[in-house]
């Protein structure tokens, strides 16, 4: 078993899936356990989506795909332009072709959503990868508008989708890229 240090030195992004299905038992799990991260005022706000259907993970990689080039056809100076060419290729899946995809979304309304839903989804990475999965925030992923896709997901009209991940068995894993280190400002004794 590894220590907690050794997990979080080890995981990493993974865009690289075998073909099997992740059992919906453990996804469970792995939502379960994400829950026990920490929001303000412990509100909880988190929602989970779980898509374990290829075909709609393909439909929601278009969409985004489709939302993303409209949003850079308006803005060419968008950040997102560093994906046109990407984005722009039939073939691209922005999901990576992954098994499983879970969307952690909740209410537009609560001013910690952002943060509540980035320390579930930290949660949730860590959960998975203690399991021998691997996984992958797709920011690329959360531009769904359309209301019968929202509604196909069972995704609320007020709702905001902050992290999609991917999840899967990996196929291979990336050797740990460089890292900065820390950048202390200022210690006040």
């Amino acid at each position: 078993m590894t220590t907690f240090s050794e997990q979080l030195a080890k995981r990493r992004s993974i865009r690289d899936f075998e073909e099997r299905e992740v059992p919906l038992s453990l996804v469970r799990e792995i939502i379960d356990e994400a829950c026990l991260a920490p929001s303000a005022r412990n509100d909880q706000p988190w929602h989970f989506i779980i898509i374990n259907n290829r075909d709609v993970i393909r439909r929601l990689s278009d969409e985004s795909k489709r939302n993303i080039l409209d949003e850079i056809d308006k803005d060419p100076a968008s950040s997102l332009a560093r994906y046109e060419g990407a984005l722009r290729n039939e073939e691209f899946n922005v999901f990576w072709n992954a098994p499983c995809l879970v969307y952690i979304a909740g209410p537009g309304d609560v001013t910690s959503l952002q943060v509540d839903c980035a320390l579930a989804a930290a949660w949730f990475m860590f959960s998975a990868a203690s399991r021998g999965l691997g996984t992958c925030w797709i920011g690329l992923g959360s531009h769904i508008r359309d209301p019968e896709t929202k509604t196909l997901i069972g995704l609320p009209e007020h709702f905001r989708i902050v992290a999609p991940i991917v999840l899967g068995y990996p196929r291979t894993i990336p050797k740990a890229p460089p890292r900065k280190p820390p950048s202390i400002l200022a210690v006040i004794g």
